[in-house]
């Protein structure tokens, strides 16, 4: 009879805290890779690596879809603004967002692809375009645009092209899509300004919001609900605990 190999599933890595010992505007950036973003169990291993690490040039793309490429023409609140922000897996950057006085609803999501209602298993191919992003409603009499940037910026590392940590793929880009030119100015500006301070080239994208799909409602406010293992965190405002990634 023949031999069989039994070949054991890969290790996840180890969890690892993103610490924050600044105000909660400037949240100390771990020297630890950030650890893997778990896929839910309805999606099979093999779909979330994508076979290609997400690589657009790895697959062939599906046709651009009109309603996609149209811009985010939601209409916030009376008296708030939208900004749309992608830095890697949405959870921890919902949460750090959440925390931050003026930031009156946050909602996670897919955005900037090329597909109609994508799904979270369609994003995790690497074939649609799609970012993950977070898009926030702020009050700009209490929170400044430039805030929220200053939040993004120490929540991933730009200059990680598809990547952050152990989460590779284009859905992972960063990127900061605006909503008017006042936005897009303050973000070149910020870009320049973070640029500046590093020894390596930043890659964050800066482009036009595009439709926000809002993603399956199992990731919104993730961390908050308790994560994986069901320890909620803080949304407190101006809290700076640190972000259990998973939960």
């Amino acid at each position: 009879m023949p031999m069989m190999l039994l070949i054991s599933p890969s290790t996840r890595p180890p969890l690892s805290l993103v610490s924050s010992s600044r105000r909660f505007l400037l949240p100390k950036r771990s020297s630890v890779p950030l650890p893997y973003s778990p896929s839910p169990a309805k999606m099979s291993w093999l779909g979330k690596i994508g076979l290609g690490l997400g690589s657009r040039a790895a697959a062939f793309p599906p046709s651009a879809d009109p309603a996609a490429a149209s811009p985010d023409d939601d209409v916030p609140a009376p008296g708030r603004e939208f900004a749309q922000l992608g830095a890697g897996c949405f959870w921890g950057v919902e949460l750090a967002l959440q925390r931050v006085p003026g930031v009156s609803s946050t909602e996670v999501g897919y955005s900037q692809g090329l597909i109609h209602q994508p799904s979270y298993e369609d994003v995790c191919t690497g074939t649609t375009g799609h970012s993950e992003v977070v898009r926030v409603q702020y009050d700009p009499s209490v929170c400044r645009y430039e805030d929220l940037l200053d939040v993004f910026w120490s929540r991933h590392d730009p200059t990680t092209l598809n990547r952050q940590g152990h989460d590779v793929g284009t859905q992972y880009r960063s990127g900061i899509y605006f909503y008017s030119q006042e936005q897009e100015k303050a973000a070149r500006e910020s870009l320049e300004r973070h640029q500046e301070a590093l020894n390596r080239k930043i890659v964050t994208e800066i482009l036009p919001a595009k439709r926000f799909y809002r993603a399956e409602e199992y990731h919104q406010q993730y961390l908050a609900k308790g994560g994986r293992f069901g320890f909620g965190q803080s949304t407190e405002k101006g809290c700076n605990d640190p972000i259990r990634c998973y939960g």
